[in-house]
């Protein structure tokens, strides 16, 4: 989905800058929690997927707070009148050619989402406040620590430090967490992101909630590690008419997760009808590739120049790659690869191809691979079953192609084999998914062991002669298969059971072998 423009209403002598996507005759206007940068934020695909869903039956106005991202700074001398806030939403509104609208409060903006609703009522058609409260010292997960968190905020802004108490169930995807940094450092400078936490800190709505006259929709994540659910809880209290939905999950932003649930939700408390289908839906395997490195211990040799010329070839490998096993895949970012096939032994095939291309180039990456359901309609590829596939990659290791336990049990009959590696957390589930990875050369072994003498290469079928000396002569597994016109898994299960026959631990023995018979 592209980024939309990015426009500019005059508050007073500030300008807020505001997109507008969508043509609904209801106006929603979505007020982001902090950090926030309206064009960083459409790199995200889980935020591009919020996005598109919301704007399917309404025309959805971005809003850019004052003091953040693309809109004019606060005044570092004073922290900035509440009514000052509210009027950056009317004047928005104004810009945008709206009337009357609801307002999506995510996080800080809930609060001021509430105090719009306040002051105009008569512009105010709903409110829908997710991750919200009234007063941010009572609604903090951890009140100390949000003292703390709050003036350390100059001094850690710019390195993804926020990320572990906003997100902690992304903290441990280094992209993500690397992308998180930079969503900082273009949301505020650490002067301004202090101003911010101050800000926030300071509103306190609690003596307009008997005053706003709106529906309003609550949602909160159960086990929401910023804002304490309690904080929702007491809003739909005070509230003269609101519902409140607890979602699972842990990570705060209202965009991660399971956007469509939230979109749901929003679209049947705005239309009194809930979107029986979105699009055309189907089960596909997801695969996401991470690039996590150079192989080898190739970092010190590898020029950043030399680095970026291999990822260029990397990425012009990738449309061969994934259309030759059957699937469509796109670059989703500098270091990721999304795809989706319509069979697990097609990804794998493809993940283990993907993985030797890399490593002949010098790079290593890690994969993932889940199965689930999917919006055919939907550009770029997203949705739940992708972002687990995305946490699975986040937990493999350098080289290691992951996949859940179901993906696995899909591959059948193929020959693969794989081994367990315990279970992963992932955001939304009540239960660690168990995930396994998939075994190397050296594990695939049939279930017995030929008792012939190993070093006898008259064991050995002509087509595996064929494949030992082209391993010999240091060829990869894909160019045997060009070589010899086979497919790069049927070469793959060749030389497993080469090694199995000659008994040898490694390809690099069986090619040893071969050079002392020549030799001699």
């Amino acid at each position: 989905m592209r980024t939309a423009v990015t426009r500019y209403a005059k508050s007073g002598e500030a300008r807020i800058a505001y997109q507008v996507v969508g043509h609904g005759t209801l106006d929603l206007a979505l007020i982001p929690g902090f950090p926030s940068n309206l064009e960083i934020l459409w790199e995200d695909a889980d935020y591009s997927r919020l996005v598109k869903r919301l704007s399917a039956f309404c025309r959805l106005i971005l809003f850019q707070p004052r003091g953040s991202g693309l809109s004019d700074g606060i005044d570092p001398r004073a922290l900035p009148d509440p009514r000052a806030l509210v009027d950056d939403i009317r004047s928005v509104m104004d810009a945008a050619g709206c009337g009357r609208a609801a307002l999506l409060g995510a996080s800080d903006g809930a609060a001021q989402a509430i105090s719009f609703a306040a002051t105009y009522p008569e512009r105010t058609r709903a409110l829908v406040l997710a991750g919200g409260y009234a007063f941010f010292p009572d609604a903090a997960a951890d009140a100390r620590r949000m003292r703390a968190n709050v003036e350390a905020t100059e001094a850690t802004w710019g390195t993804g430090a926020s990320l572990a108490r906003m997100a902690p169930g992304r903290a441990d995807d280094r992209a993500f967490a690397d992308w998180w940094a930079r969503l900082e450092r273009l949301s505020a400078s650490p002067t301004a992101a202090l101003l911010q936490a101050r800000t926030s800190a300071a509103l306190d709505v609690r003596g307009l909630l008997p005053a706003v006259a709106a529906p309003a929709l609550l949602l909160h994540r159960s086990d929401d590690a910023h804002v304490r659910v309690e904080s929702s809880r007491q809003l739909a209290r005070a509230l003269k008419d609101a519902r409140l939905v607890e979602l699972p999950g842990r990570d705060h932003p209202v965009w991660m997760g399971d956007v469509d649930s939230v979109a749901d939700l929003v679209e049947e408390f705005l239309t009194g009808e809930r979107s029986v289908a979105h699009g055309d839906r189907v089960l596909a395997v997801l695969l996401v590739a991470r690039v996590v490195g150079t192989a080898g211990g190739l970092a010190a040799a590898v020029t950043s120049r030399h680095l970026q010329e291999r990822m260029e070839l990397f990425r012009e490998a990738l449309p061969r790659i994934v259309t030759r096993h059957g699937g469509y895949g796109r670059w989703s970012g500098s270091d990721r690869i999304d795809a989706r096939f319509n069979g697990a032994a097609r990804a794998a095939s493809c993940a283990i191809v993907l993985r030797e291309t890399a490593a002949s180039l010098g790079l290593a990456i890690a994969q993932g691979i889940h199965v689930g359901e999917i919006d055919m309609a939907l550009e770029p590829l997203s949705g739940e079953a992708l972002d687990v596939a995305d946490r699975i990659a986040a937990a493999a290791r350098h080289a290691d192609i992951m996949l859940s336990r179901l993906a696995s049990e899909l591959v059948s009959g193929s020959g693969l084999q794989f081994l367990d590696r315990g279970r992963v957390a992932v955001d939304g589930m009540r239960e660690p998914l168990p995930i396994v990875a998939l075994a190397s050369e050296r594990h695939l072994e049939p279930l017995s062991r030929s008792k012939v003498r190993p070093t006898d290469l008259g064991i050995l079928s002509p087509r595996e002669r064929e494949v030992l000396e082209l391993v010999a002569d240091g060829l990869s597994n894909p160019h045997i298969a060009v070589q010899l016109g086979l497919s790069e898994h049927t070469v793959k299960r060749h030389v497993a059971n080469i090694l199995l026959k000659l008994d040898m631990p490694t390809r690099a023995a069986a090619a040893g072998l071969v050079a002392r018979r020549t030799a001699q």
